[in-house]
């Protein structure tokens, strides 16, 4: 394979220190204004060092949140490094004084597909340099070395020298700009189930959760927050509070982001509350108990789940913004031999990450530091340095270990409350959320409901696809801005449906209410993968069609697609007989680069539900980096697609959320887990996302095998709505 040249808009810098081996940085100059240094200045956003002890560490700008990422990413640059994968170590790069950052962050499946070529090429630099170094010392042409596990071999003479004891010889040389990458054929870690970085300190309990950090001096503050949403506090009495053992504040918060934020810059949001701050949490929770708080609710206790509903079935009565028009849909309705009208519904859905809502901050006159589990630390920079009023090249975020993301720890309202407190206070302040304001007071995936309309023509062959999606708007209530009135996160999966039919009309309408609604895994397409599958599954059998098949006839122009069909279907036998009792469902997504195709089986308990008892997934997710981490990626997803699909509902009545730990918001049980089975499609194509695109597809698998058993369509979610867990199979 050739040399790849760096363009314009990347950047590397050699950084000598005596005795400190080679420090290479890899980054791009900022696309929008830098948080630290020059603003013209680099932006690595990939640190490489390799020390006298051969140790390599490789610093990265991506968050890990159980996803893999900080093992994925170090495969990636030590295949063209060219060193042992003992050898690595990785830590996050704003954990890094010396490291100017560019806009940092982890979501919609991108870490490794927006880092991979840049990986590569980092890691081949840095390898170029040591050989050249090596080469430099044995007075010989570097073409006549090589680089094997960490050590550079001048063949001809057989002698050899340690990257550690030539890296500080390196450090000296300039930077290759076209370094030559290895062929995929001579890779040696990328495509093999390596051991994640991470899970020794897992295991041994020393990994760091931001609800781990601990300071010197530090309270911890449990916050009663608003009832309702957008309420505010009209009187509190906190004399009860102030008399337990232990507290030491009390401080009334007030709302932050009422208002939308300016077109395109990303809006900071915090409920009202009243924060206890005490010496450890059971006490702050206690004094929290023991306040007495007035609240005024302004119009939101008029909002409910049903009133919603109402709401949808209204504007579903007025034409949408067109999102999608391809061919003249209604027409070819008028002529089609046979069609399906139908009404697909889905509830709002919490993040429920296992590790709830946290922060630990320090606010000084002259510098503010954060410690916290988020996603988005750029954004966390600026939420911060707007809340202390500290310029932001002097506000550091450190990043911990995150329990769960699933873009909940995008938003930054924790961060804004332990950093306002902190400033309150003058000491350092930790924010612990509960269970029950992780549940009531989040950002959650937007209720949908979706009129549909499709149709056959004489031979059987789907002719008209209409699809309306009616929904509340991520994009307008996060940046006030829509495409040509359209929310992409609302429409994607509905849009971009992959079937090869003539006529296609998608159309939406937003509904706005005062509910706060944020990213969710695999956002968009975690509602219309379900809505879209399962019509073409009715479809299907109104054309008297296997689903299977149905679905192939119409995708032979999407060879992906069909990849990951064929193989889902015949990994999970579809062709086989089913043993009696058992039915099977099949989904194909396209998302973040990558295709999946789910096969879920299913049978009846004694109520007539559907269990889970199996599911198969394939997947090409482009070359793939790491087997295991890639089948973990894909067992998380149908657990958590599956969660949504049985249990996943929160309600409002009244301006509040009913639901308010897992008893009423029920996730998926380890004695509900189906057996899950996970194949990867080779490919070399360019790696795309994991970590999201199962959830959505898992969820019309099963629906669909719901589907064959009972012969009734899944047209609203959750399938068990009283949160009770499903009984034994019959």
């Amino acid at each position: 394979m050739t040399g790849s040249t760096f363009s314009r808009r990347q950047l590397l810098v050699a950084s000598v220190a005596a005795g400190a081996g080679l420090t290479l940085a890899i980054g791009v100059r900022a696309r929008r204004r830098t948080v630290r240094g020059d603003p013209d200045g680099p932006n690595p956003g990939v640190w490489i060092r390799i020390a006298p002890d051969e140790t390599v560490t490789i610093t990265l700008d991506r968050t890990e949140m159980g996803q893999g990422v900080m093992s994925a990413l170090p495969a990636i640059l030590a295949e063209e490094l060219e060193v042992p994968w003992e050898a690595v170590r990785v830590t996050p790069v704003v954990d890094d004084p010396a490291v100017w950052f560019r806009e940092v962050g982890t979501a919609a499946s991108r870490s490794v597909s927006r880092s991979f070529d840049l990986l590569r090429r980092a890691g081949a630099a840095a390898r170029e340099m040591l050989i050249a170094a090596a080469a430099e010392d044995w007075a010989v042409d570097p073409a006549s070395c090589v680089a094997i596990s960490g050590v550079v071999h001048h063949r001809p003479s057989g002698r050899s020298l340690t990257y550690g004891s030539v890296a500080d010889r390196a450090a000296k040389l300039d930077v290759p700009t076209a370094p030559r990458l290895k062929h995929p054929d001579s890779f040696r870690l990328v495509g093999q189930p390596l051991p994640r970085l991470d899970t020794r300190e897992k295991v041994d309990g020393s990994a760091r959760f931001g609800i781990d950090v601990e300071l010197p001096g530090m309270l911890i503050a449990s916050i009663e927050r608003s009832p309702v949403f957008g309420g505010t506090v009209k009187r509190v009495d906190s004399a009860a509070a102030l008399a337990l053992p232990g507290v030491r504040a009390v401080v009334t918060l007030d709302p932050i982001g009422q208002t939308k934020s300016s077109p395109g810059v990303w809006r900071t949001y915090t409920e009202a509350g009243v924060a206890v701050l005490a010496d450890g949490y059971w006490s702050a929770l206690a004094g929290r108990r023991a306040l007495t708080i007035e609240w005024d609710e302004g119009g939101s206790q008029n909002v409910s789940t049903s009133a919603l509903r109402q709401q949808f079935v209204r504007e579903a009565e007025h034409p949408g913004v067109v999102a999608r028009a391809t061919g003249d849909a209604e027409a070819a309705l008028s002529t089609a031999a046979r069609r399906i009208d139908a009404v697909y519904e889905v509830p709002l859905l919490c993040h429920a990450t296992l590790e709830p809502m946290n922060c630990s901050a320090d606010v000084r006159s002259d510098r503010c530091e954060v410690w916290a589990p988020v996603q988005k630390q750029t954004e966390a920079q600026r939420v911060a340095a707007a809340t202390s009023g500290v310029p932001i090249a002097k506000v550091r975020v450190h990043t911990t270990l995150l329990g769960g993301g699933f873009g909940r720890r995008q938003e930054n309202d924790f961060v804004a409350e332990a950093v306002r407190l902190s400033r309150e206070v003058g000491r350092p302040v930790k924010v612990i959320w509960s269970r029950e304001d992780d549940t009531r007071h989040g950002f959650y995936r937007p209720a949908v409901r979706n009129h549909l309309t499709a149709a056959l023509d004489s031979a059987g062959r789907p002719v008209a696809w209409t699809h309306r999606i009616i929904g509340m708007s991520i994009a307008d209530w996060k940046f006030n801005r829509l495409n040509r009135g359209v929310d992409r996160w609302l429409v994607e999966g509905a849009v971009d449906l992959p079937y090869a039919i003539p006529n296609i009309r998608v159309e939406q309408t937003i509904v706005d209410v005062p509910i706060p609604r944020g990213f969710f895994r695999s956002t968009g397409a975690s509602h219309n993968c379900y809505v879209t599958e399962c019509l073409i599954d009715e479809l299907a059998k109104l054309a008297g069609r296997d689903p299977y098949l149905f679905r192939r006839s119409l995708l032979a122009a999407k060879p992906r697609y069909l990849a990951v069909l064929d193989l889902a279907a015949e990994r999970a036998g579809w062709d086989d007989p089913l043993p009696a009792g058992v039915s099977r469902g099949i989904a194909v997504l396209g998302y973040s680069g990558s295709f999946v195709a789910v096969v879920a089986e299913v049978v009846l308990d004694s109520k007539q539900r559907p269990i889970p008892t199996r599911v198969v997934c394939a997947i090409d997710c482009g070359l793939p980096v790491n087997p295991d981490v890639i089948a973990a990626q894909l067992e998380s997803s149908v657990a958590f697609g599956l969660s949504a699909a049985l249990y996943g509902e929160i309600e409002i009545d009244r301006g509040r959320v009913r639901q308010s730990n897992f008893h009423d918001y029920r996730i998926l049980r380890l004695s509900e887990m189906p057996r899950v089975e996970s194949h990867i499609v080779p490919s070399r194509d360019a790696a795309g996302g994991v970590g999201e695109l199962g959830v959505a597809a898992v969820i019309p698998a099963f629906c669909n095998a719901a589907f064959a058993a009972t012969g009734t369509p899944i047209r609203r979610l959750p399938l068990v709505r009283n949160s009770s867990p499903l009984s034994a199979p019959t």
